[in-house]
């Protein structure tokens, strides 16, 4: 067969490939190729003779993957990690984490916690991820310098936030940004309203005005919490999902974060209109905030991906690690070993995590003609031994420690373990002084 006319950028032999679309396939001697950024190769060994490749990657002991989708977080939040523990979620957000941003949330504690938590994405293996905090401008720039894929939801709340003191205010940045970002290849603008009880009817319907005109993303914590939708029921007489859906939210562009309660008529609300819900299981656990029936939620085909939430609530951005508590949680709260196998798990947090984002077109699963957003886990730890499935060794036997590689859009951005473009040592030291700043020990 005579050789491509046109060389690939990067050609890699990993021992197992998974390719996520189709679903549960395990792909042994076989070869990705790259070339501008995106697969297009995905074949058998033996036909690789045919490519000139420009780098060629042998991945021994090595599953490649699609990046990890990160579907649902605050990035900076990373400099709030442990900040206050232990406690329940409204004590915690009104007593401790919002008093602490009015003090300490600027532009600087953005772009160093973004950078953080970038830093820490990649180490485990992410590709992409949401991000929900103040000054998104900033954000965006980090994502743009750093080779990673986000979307950066602008947060939208009734009171005065960080970068802006109304919510038409930071509705008009996120507008701007929104135009700015458009075309950019890897950052997409979301809208953020905060929560049903922090954003009245008239600023949700301006949100909808908006996410309509522009086709835009929306991200929002939903029925977080059993005494969330009490508290709805009790003040409006119905619940939180009930009242976006008669303002008109609930559809393909909306990610409903949490969803800890679901009725049955919520659940028919989720299916009818295609809308997205994003799990956060160790968040969830730690706040006590209560379970999403995952399995119920995806034998009734609602879209459902993984997120970390932030880091002052998980305390970590591991999302392999969330992977493998939301397979296991599901498990126990179906009733059945069989709910949420490690295949589906893997594609919750690869696949449905594009879809909820509204990119599955462009990343997600290993096809051709999408981006190159690829993560090669490493299996060959004395823990991992033997393999008989390696989905099953990755989501149940493997850390993130055990990322190798990451490439984003073909670029590597994570090297034998190694950042390529972000200082490792220069993000350790600033939050170790963000830290002292905070609990008021700086000199």
């Amino acid at each position: 067969m005579p050789k491509s006319t046109t060389p690939l950028d990067l050609l890699l032999l990993p021992t197992w490939l998974v390719p996520v679309e189709p679903a549960g396939v395990v792909l042994e001697d076989h070869a990705l190729g790259v070339r501008d950024g995106r697969i297009v190769f995905l074949g058998p060994r033996s036909e690789t003779s045919r490519f000139n490749a420009t780098e060629v990657r042998e991945l021994p002991g090595c599953l490649l993957a699609p990046g990890l989708i990160n579907a649902h977080g605050h990035a900076a939040m990373t400099l709030f990690r442990g900040l206050a523990d232990d406690l329940p979620l409204m004590t915690w957000l009104e007593e401790h984490i919002w008093p602490a941003e009015a003090r300490w949330v600027d532009e600087d504690f953005v772009r160093d916690g973004t950078n953080l938590a970038i830093a820490e994405q990649l180490k485990g293996g992410i590709t992409c991820f949401s991000d929900m905090y103040f000054y998104p401008k900033i954000a965006s720039e980090c994502v743009h310098d750093s080779g990673m894929r986000a979307q950066i939801c602008v947060p939208l709340l009734d009171f005065p936030i960080p970068g802006a003191r109304t919510f038409d205010e930071a509705l008009h940045l996120g507008i701007e940004l929104f135009g700015s970002l458009r075309h950019h290849p890897r950052i997409r603008i979301a809208l953020g309203p905060h929560a049903p009880y922090t954003v009245n009817d008239e600023n949700l319907e301006k949100v909808r005005v908006v996410a309509d005109e522009l086709d835009a993303p929306v991200q929002m914590h939903v029925h977080e919490t059993a005494s969330e939708v009490h508290d709805a029921v009790q003040q409006r007489g119905e619940r939180p999902l009930q009242r976006l859906a008669r303002i008109g939210l609930l559809g393909p562009n909306l990610q409903a974060v949490h969803m800890t309660q679901v009725s049955d008529d919520d659940l028919a609300l989720l299916v009818e209109s295609n809308t997205s819900v994003v799990h956060c299981p160790e968040s969830n656990l730690k706040l006590a905030s209560g379970f999403c029936p995952v399995e119920r939620l995806w034998l009734a085909g609602v879209n459902v991906a993984v997120g970390t939430d932030g880091a002052a609530s998980n305390n970590d951005l591991d999302l392999l690690g969330e992977t493998r508590t939301a397979a296991l949680l599901a498990k126990a709260v179906a009733g059945s070993a069989s709910a949420l196998d490690a295949h589906r798990a893997l594609r919750m947090a690869t696949l449905n995590g594009a879809r909820a984002l509204g990119i599955e077109a462009i990343t997600g699963s290993l096809e051709i003609g999408k981006a190159a957003d690829l993560v090669a886990f490493d299996l060959s730890g004395l823990a991992q031994q033997p393999v008989y499935d390696p989905v099953s060794q990755l989501i149940y036997a493997s850390g993130r420690d055990c990322v190798k590689h990451v490439w984003v859009a073909g670029n590597a951005l994570l090297d034998e373990r190694r950042l390529t473009r972000l200082d490792e040592q220069a993000l350790h030291a600033s939050a170790v002084a963000w830290g002292k700043r905070i609990a008021g020990l700086a000199e």
